[in-house]
């Protein structure tokens, strides 16, 4: 078992595991705007708690996106800098696989749709199944207006997300749902680690976020138009 520190703050919520040959170690809280200022000093302080050293560690682990934009950047900015600073490799996380594995480890299987609420209306989606070792991507990450997912997976063995809650209507009857997290920190971890296991580690100048739309916000004509 390696030494693995893994980020993600893709999300509102911010995680962080702390794998360790002892066990994995997990920290949770509210993300969004407060991510850039507290995420550096709650890796600080897990380490403590767990008495492991930067020195000690042999991969940063990154949430890669899809997600809110400046949370991607903030994960990706202190995992690449811990990584160049320890002369280490990182690791990238597809961060709506988190949800697959989170979802997973609720009992939803081994087959999953992930919707997650990409605000501005639409949804990032994605289609994944696990063969017992791994998860592999059926449908890779895309952004979906709610109709056009409904019509595109039809009726999915299980699905996760926030989406289900937030475009509720416009996605239909959906069962088995897992539309709430148990724990991202210990799905990230999980997923770390087995990236760490299938040797997918890249230099930390490739820790780069995955941006599946380049558009922030929509304009005041949009806004009044969805009114």
């Amino acid at each position: 078992m390696p030494f693995l520190l893994a980020l993600d703050s893709s999300t509102d919520t911010m995680a962080v595991a702390l794998v360790t040959p002892a066990q994995t170690r997990v920290f949770e809280a509210a993300g969004g705007a407060q991510a850039s200022a507290r995420l550096l000093p709650e890796v600080k302080a897990l380490l403590a708690e767990a008495g492991v050293t930067l020195a000690e560690l042999e991969a940063v682990a990154f949430g890669q996106g899809p997600g809110a934009f400046t949370g991607l950047r903030t994960a990706c900015a202190v995992a690449q800098g811990l990584a160049f600073g320890l002369g280490k490799p990182v690791l990238a996380v597809d961060s709506l696989m988190l949800v697959a594995e989170d979802a997973r480890a609720q009992g939803a299987g081994d087959d999953v749709w992930v919707a997650m609420d990409a605000r501005m209306g639409e949804i990032y989606a994605a289609h994944y199944r696990h063969d017992g070792g791994s998860w592999q991507v059926l449908d890779a990450p895309a952004l979906y207006a709610p109709a056009a997912l409904a019509a595109h997976w039809g009726r999915p063995a299980a699905a996760a997300g926030s989406a289900l809650t937030e475009y509720a209507e416009a996605l239909g009857p959906v069962a088995p749902a897992w539309p709430q997290a148990r724990s991202r920190a210990a799905a990230l971890g999980a997923l770390a680690l087995a990236a760490w296991q299938r040797g997918e580690t890249r230099d930390a100048a490739e820790a780069l976020p995955v941006y599946i739309r380049d558009k922030v916000a929509l304009t005041t004509a949009e806004r009044e138009q969805r009114a």
